[in-house]
């Protein structure tokens, strides 16, 4: 499947991707405004279709040394199912600025399996927190 990904805000369906989180369990009762918030404060990825539809988004937060934390990956339906997940987070883990930062780090409920084939692992007891840690501490 064809698609391009792009971090142009202007691009994002924002009604869509408030829809879209607002109906997570983790972005359930989220307002239109508190997602304006999210997605002017972040880094943000719409992935696009041949036709410009969105198809996915996620967002991240970096400093682009230290530390990178990933949110809010979804895949839109009816893409749903086709990898396009797994391309998104693949290319938000290969940025310059996200390849050097010490620790990447994302919280799921549901999809631990899905990050630890890219990488991640399981931080600690918690089991929401997920990592990719660059940097080994004594």
């Amino acid at each position: 499947m064809e698609f391009q990904i792009s971090t142009d805000k202007d691009r994002l369906d924002i009604q869509k991707v408030h829809e879209e989180v607002a109906a997570t369990y983790w972005g359930k009762g989220r307002s239109m405004e508190e997602t304006m918030m999210t997605i002017e404060k972040s880094i943000c990825f719409g992935m696009y279709n041949e036709k410009e539809e969105q198809m996915a988004y996620a967002r991240m937060i970096t400093d682009g040394l230290i530390f990178t934390y990933i949110m809010d990956v979804i895949v839109f339906d009816p893409y749903k199912g086709k990898g396009l997940g797994k391309r998104l987070v693949e290319h938000i883990l290969n940025r310059q600025d996200v390849k050097m930062v010490n620790t990447v780090a994302l919280k799921t409920m549901d999809a631990h399996s899905f990050y630890e084939n890219l990488g991640f692992k399981r931080v600690g007891g918690s089991e929401m927190w997920m990592s990719i840690e660059r940097v080994k501490y004594d």
